[in-house]
């Protein structure tokens, strides 16, 4: 066997063990690649609350992320992360007899580096940090600082489950500045 015909076995055997990882890399350098977003959890009020926090995808309707946690008062946490693709999130803050108080909405999108949950006592606060498309910072939004304030909504009573059903295939996002709602 000489040396031309073994180098050409070669060059083919690699050019198809490598063939399905081009559509990887060129995924990669399209943007397509997508990271994560932390998620971090505040707790400013005077006693302890639960908190779900859950993504949907938009297009599915499909639950993409799913968790619950009791904060105290004072305490700080960290979420997994979320996906960097585009989804719906959703923050509800529950009281100490899992009555819903507050919840507050946004959309996660892949230019989204950051998720902050705040917890004061009288409401919940929503902040939802991205980059600008030029990737020189955060998107600044006017008066938010880079940060987007995501719309909330406070709860007095019982809340009739018709409501909160269906609520991302309804929802209507609201991705501009938005203080939270408090009675």
């Amino acid at each position: 066997m000489n040396r031309r015909r073994v180098l050409r076995s070669v060059g083919v055997a690699a050019t198809i063990s490598l063939s399905g990882c081009v559509e990887t890399l060129q995924e990669h350098y399209q943007g397509s690649f997508r990271g994560l977003v932390p998620v971090e959890i505040y707790s400013e009020a005077d006693q302890y609350y639960n908190l779900t926090l859950e993504a949907y995808d938009p297009e599915t309707n499909q639950q993409t992320y799913d968790e619950s946690y009791t904060i105290t008062a004072g305490q700080s946490a960290t979420s997994p992360h979320l996906n960097a693709t585009e989804q719906l999130f959703r923050a509800t803050k529950l009281g100490q007899d899992n009555e819903r108080l507050a919840v507050s909405e946004g959309t996660i999108t892949p230019s989204t580096t950051l998720v902050v949950v705040r917890i004061p006592d009288d409401g919940l606060k929503l902040d939802i940090q991205r980059e600008d498309s030029a990737g020189s910072g955060p998107a600044s939004e006017a008066g938010t600082g880079g940060l987007e304030t995501a719309g909330s909504t406070s709860f007095d009573g019982d809340v009739n489950d018709s409501e909160t059903t269906g609520y991302m295939a309804d929802a209507d996002t609201n991705d501009s500045t938005a203080d939270s709602n408090t009675d």
